[in-house]
């Protein structure tokens, strides 16, 4: 019980991830990279105050941790780049779905089990998201940015995997964010428009990389090692289910049929994939 909630409250702000840096991006008019840059040092900041307070040091790492820094780097800004065009519900179908296909061949070279009521359930799980996220008749989905998302969603497979590994969650999460900052600042050279940058912008790029990100991440890290690849894929899938309803609630979005449908569809899939036989 103890590890599905905090498995919740980690999807809660991974979803809570879309919904501010599509707010910030398209209605604050931020640019990608500083925001981008802005959520990686704000999860650094507050990510060395706790380990400070916890009093565990600072360790650097070998080939993990820079696996770790370079597949976070990845995701943040293809993530940031991919929602100045995308909306939310087709980003994160192509995010997610790249991190599921992702996670799951790194579970079969594992040779982790991988039974058949779990593949079932993402099998649900993932047709619920595709009804959900289908683009409607007429509408052309934008390389450049799909390929972006792409990219996040390989990085943020890479970054899930890396982190089963860890042997402090936070400490762990800690390094990749403040060994990621600096490389992230270099990004700003990437900017186009460096004037874009507003109040309600900067806030809202440290509320994502302070708590959703920073804070989200380590209880991310700590809750792997007891999911598996094939489970931390699988429950990721609810991601674009709540960002959706994230934006019903703040951003006006509709309440439709076809979303407590494919709702239904997706919960039930990650149910049926994560309970034991």
């Amino acid at each position: 019980m103890r590890i599905l909630i905090l498995t919740v409250l980690t999807m809660v702000a991974f979803a809570g991830n879309s919904v501010l840096n599509r707010v910030a991006l398209v209605d604050g008019g931020m640019d990608a990279f500083v925001f981008g840059a802005i959520r990686l040092l704000a999860g650094a900041v507050i990510l060395a105050i706790l380990v400070l307070w916890q009093r565990k040091g600072f360790a650097i790492g070998g080939r993990m941790r820079a696996i770790g820094v370079l597949s976070l780097l990845a995701y943040i800004f293809g993530f940031s780049v991919a929602y100045q065009a995308l909306d939310a519900g087709v980003g994160a179908l192509v995010l997610f779905g790249v991190v599921q296909v992702t996670m799951f061949l790194a579970a079969i070279l594992r040779g982790e089990d991988l039974p058949v009521q779990r593949m079932l359930g993402a099998a649900v799980a993932l047709v619920g998201l595709i009804w959900l996220l289908w683009p409607s008749a007429g509408f052309q989905l934008p390389l450049g940015p799909v390929l972006a998302m792409a990219a996040a969603g390989v990085g943020w497979g890479i970054y899930s995997l890396a982190g089963q590994g860890a042997r402090d969650a936070t400490q762990a999460t800690a390094m990749n964010f403040i060994l990621a900052a600096p490389l992230g600042g270099m990004a700003l050279f990437f900017a186009t428009d460096l004037g874009a940058v507003s109040q309600t912008g900067i806030i809202l790029a440290i509320l994502s990389g302070a708590v959703t990100s920073g804070l989200g991440y380590a209880l991310w890290y700590a809750v792997l090692p007891a999911l598996g690849a094939s489970r931390a894929a699988v429950a990721q899938l609810t991601v674009p289910v709540i960002a959706m309803a994230g934006g019903m609630a703040f951003l006006g979005e509709a309440l439709t049929m076809r979303f407590v449908i494919c709702s239904i569809l997706v919960l039930g899939g990650v149910a049926l994939s994560i309970k034991k036989g």
